[in-house]
Parts: C-alpha cells; sequence; structure tokens
C-alpha cells in the first residue's frame, strides 16, 4: 500500500492534463451551452447512491463519472443562457487561480500562514473600497457570498453600536428590542441574518417601497419615530445599492441623513449592484455609498468570479478587531517580532478559510479595471436592449426595468386578463426548466407574478438576448 495519498509525478501529470481537457472541452461549446438539463431529483439521487467506497476507483473511471455525471449535467453558469438568478459566468483567469490556490492551499488565518495571500487580500480590499468610492485604509475581508457579507455588516454593526453596553459579554440580556430599518425589497438574507444575530425577526422593519421600488423615505422616518415612542431602540438602516428583484437603488445619501439624524448605523447592502458605481454612467445613482458605516460585497456576480467569494468593508479596521477578536493561546503572536502583520483570525469569525483573494487579484491584474468595467457596461446596455425588445413586441409586456442588469417581463400571447396571463407565466417557469434551451425565473413585484432576466455575463450578447425571447416563444405559444 502507498505510504501517502500523492500520485507519482507522471501520473500526476496524466491526472492534470486529463482535467484540463475536461476544462477545454466545456469551452468548446460554451457560447451554445443550454441554460438548463432537467433530470428528475430521484435519478439525480441515484446516480450517487452508495456506501462509502471501500476502495478507490481506477482515476480514469473516476474523471469520466465526473464528466458524465457532473459536469455534462451541470446548470449552464458559463454559457450566456442563464438568465436566473444573480449568476455570472466566472471568468478563466479565476479557474486557474482556484486551481493554483488548491495547489498551495494556504489557511489565510495568521499572517505567517499565509503570507502572500494575506497582503493580497488587504489589496483586492482596498481596491474594492477604490473601485466602489468608499475611501482608503478601509477595512474588510473575503468570505463566501454577498450573505454572508450581509451578516458580517450586520454583526459589526450590533457589537460596535453596542460596545458601551458590552454586549458581547453581555449578550441582549436585559436591554430594551433594537430594530432595523429596510425596505421590502430587501434581499432575505437580511432577514436571515436579524435572526442570527439574536435581535429577531419581529424587530426588522420592512418599509414599503415607492413605486421604482426604492425605500419610502418619509414613511421609513414615521416608523423609527413610532418605535422610539413605543420604548424600541432603533440602531441600523440598511440602504440597497441595487436589489435583487429589480436592481433598485436607494438614495443612500437620503439614509446617510436620517442615520445621522438619530445617531444609527447605516449598512449598505451592495452585493448585487455596488461594483456597478465604478462606471461613470451610474455613478450618480450611488451618491453616498461612501457615507456608509459597512458595504457589503459580491465578486462572483460583477468581478466575474467563480464561486464562491464576498466582501465586506468597513471603515476602520478596528471596527473588525474590536467585533471579532478572542485571545487564545494557541494563536498567540508575541513571538513573532515582525511589525506590521496584520492577523486576518483576530478580524472575522472563521479561522481557516482559502485563499479566495488569489482569483479576484490575478483576474484585476491580468484584464485591467477599464477592461471589467466595459464588460459591467455591456451587461447594463444589454438589459436596456431587453426591455426594449419586450416593449416593440405585441406578445411581451415590461413590468419593470433598471438601471442595472435586470429586466423584468411577462409573457403575454396575445392574453389581456391579467390573471391568465399571471397563471401562464407561473406555468411556464417549470416548461422552460425542461426544455433547457434557457434558465429564467421569476419573481413578484407588488404582488404581479412576472419573469425576470438578470443579464450578469460576459459572454451574453445581442444575439443570445433575443435567443431568450425566442424560446420562451417557442415554449410559450404550445402551452
Amino acid at each position: 500500500m502507498n505510504n501517502s495519498l500523492d500520485f507519482s509525478q507522471e501520473d500526476f501529470k496524466s491526472l492534470l492534463d486529463k482535467s484540463t481537457a475536461l476544462v477545454l472541452k466545456q469551452f468548446d461549446d460554451v457560447l451554445s451551452k443550454d441554460g438548463y438539463h432537467y433530470f428528475e431529483q430521484s435519478e439525480v439521487e441515484s446516480w450517487f447512491k452508495e456506501d462509502v467506497p471501500e476502495e478507490g476507483m481506477p482515476i480514469d473511471d473516476l474523471l469520466q463519472l465526473v464528466e458524465e455525471k457532473v459536469i455534462n449535467t451541470a446548470t449552464g453558469n458559463a454559457g450566456p443562457n442563464m438568465y436566473a438568478y444573480v449568476m455570472a459566468g466566472g471568468n478563466q483567469v479565476g479557474i486557474v487561480a482556484d486551481k493554483l490556490a488548491a495547489t498551495i492551499n494556504q489557511n489565510v488565518a495568521k499572517w505567517h500562514l499565509a503570507p502572500a495571500i494575506t497582503e493580497i487580500e488587504k489589496r483586492v480590499i482596498q481596491w474594492a473600497a477604490e473601485m466602489i468610492g468608499y475611501g482608503k485604509n478601509v477595512g474588510g475581508f473575503l468570505g463566501s457570498s454577498g450573505s454572508s457579507a450581509n451578516l458580517d455588516g450586520l454583526t459589526v454593526a450590533r457589537n460596535i453600536y453596542f460596545e458601551k453596553q458590552d454586549i458581547r459579554k453581555k449578550g441582549l440580556f436585559g436591554m430594551k428590542p433594537f430594530t432595523v430599518y429596510c425596505s421590502d425589497e430587501t434581499h432575505n438574507s437580511v432577514d436571515k441574518s436579524i435572526q442570527l444575530l439574536g435581535i429577531g425577526s419581529d424587530q426588522l422593519r420592512h418599509i414599503p417601497s415607492n413605486a421604482d421600488f426604492t425605500i419610502n423615505l418619509t414613511e421609513l422616518e414615521q416608523q423609527i419615530e413610532a418605535d422610539i415612542q413605543k420604548g424600541f431602540h432603533p440602531f441600523c438602516i440598511i440602504g440597497n445599492a441595487g436589489t435583487v428583484n429589480t436592481g433598485a437603488i436607494d438614495d443612500l445619501t437620503a439614509l446617510s441623513a436620517i442615520a445621522k439624524k438619530y445617531d444609527l448605523w447605516f449598512h449598505v447592502d451592495g452585493a448585487y449592484g455596488g461594483l456597478a458605481s465604478a462606471l461613470a454612467s451610474t455613478r450618480k445613482l450611488y451618491k453616498g455609498i461612501e457615507l456608509a458605516d459597512s458595504v457589503a460585497l459580491d465578486f462572483h456576480k460583477w468581478l466575474y468570479q467563480p464561486f464562491e467569494v464576498g466582501c465586506i468593508l468597513v471603515k476602520d479596521w478596528s471596527y473588525l478587531k474590536r467585533t471579532y477578536f478572542k485571545k487564545a493561546s494557541y494563536l498567540d503572536n508575541s513571538l513573532e517580532k515582525a511589525d506590521g502583520r496584520l492577523e486576518f483570525n483576530e478580524h472575522h469569525f472563521l479561522l481557516s478559510r482559502s485563499a479566495k483573494a488569489l482569483k479576484v487579484w490575478m483576474s484585476v491584474k491580468a484584464f485591467g479595471i477599464r477592461r471589467i468595467k466595459a464588460m459591467i457596461q455591456k451587461d447594463i446596455d444589454l438589459a436596456t436592449y431587453l426591455s426594449d425588445q419586450v416593449t416593440k413586441a405585441n406578445d411581451f409586456r415590461l413590468v419593470a426595468d433598471s438601471d442595472l442588469a435586470i429586466s423584468c417581463f411577462q409573457y403575454t400571447k396575445g392574453l389581456t386578463d391579467p390573471e391568465q396571463i399571471i397563471r401562464l407565466n407561473q406555468s411556464l417557469i417549470p416548461a422552460l426548466e425542461k426544455d433547457g434551451r434557457v434558465f429564467i425565473t421569476g419573481t413578484k413585484l407588488k404582488g404581479e407574478f412576472v419573469l425576470r432576466a438578470c443579464l450578469i455575463n460576459h459572454r451574453k450578447t445581442k444575439e443570445t438576448t433575443d435567443y431568450l425571447l425566442d424560446v420562451i416563444r417557442d415554449v410559450g405559444r404550445d402551452m
């Protein structure tokens, strides 16, 4: 029996070459890749239903199994026919970077465990802050997603805002309920975060949104005043820098002013749209983001990174350390004489953490931010093009367009009854999933069901966008 899990260099090279061939094969037809591959859940389960293997299988057979059952059946995230959720297509430099990051297998916890990656992550954080105009020498770290970044930002908000009450030690016991404010279009990760932080969803105020899906500022202030009168303690406002439903951007300057007026923490959820503030064409929409106490971003959206990598930014590194640091003898650094080392483990919850920053850094270095911004602008322009095509068509109805890259519409098929149109579009979702050529999901806007197309993929074109409408027509006309 081999004394390690290593292959010989020759066999390892063969494995790498064969895996690379699988990668290259995916890009042979990436522009025509189906959006979805439909299988019954029970069938997919059956492919992998087995007891834990006692013995290994030949590596070539394993690669063939992975190709057939994993790669060839995967949802078409890389291709241009994915419109569901907020799914960017990744980029090829990121693929290589993830392979290299796995090779060196760094744990980005203490500086001396990952010196280069630690400094790269620090630089990526500053680049992100520079892109959105958030300031210089800000603090932050890379996590799994925009959802985790919202949880991280709200954790910092709670622990810093209530630092004088010694909340880390005493918890919420004996404190009067404190309230958080966001619009009814805010991402559900905020609801989950409020629950996880022990604040409780009863204390999360979903303020009605305006016709353009931005938060109603008058109703926000009225709710804050009402909560104060009832004996609650308002503590945090959450602004949207691009909602997931429509890409709506709240008036961040006004929200910051309200936060200051009532001495509240101001957190901005920029997971979907925050990085688009780097564009000259959209920058004015984000005025006030620089005033936030914390900002959540997501690099596997508009930095086109492979899953997963999110980012939280805060105005000061000390906020993070005051939120998370817990001394432990096995993490003591008193014998490390070098100055200037940033110990990331002292600034967030995790101890073990992969080298997520490498793919971001390599991508920005390889393409340059000007080229990345051009791709973001192209995505936004394509969403405008889609909305225009929907408006011109006599068998579609535009419900909501966006300053970002989302278009919400209905396929009408010539129908005029609103209830019939809603039922048709609800039926379209599973029908399109079974068809598989494009992958799109729906949502509700002010209670009305719509098809929602998100165009975040540098491989999309006007032709692939036209194809979306063609496929919807093709599937819908037979229903």
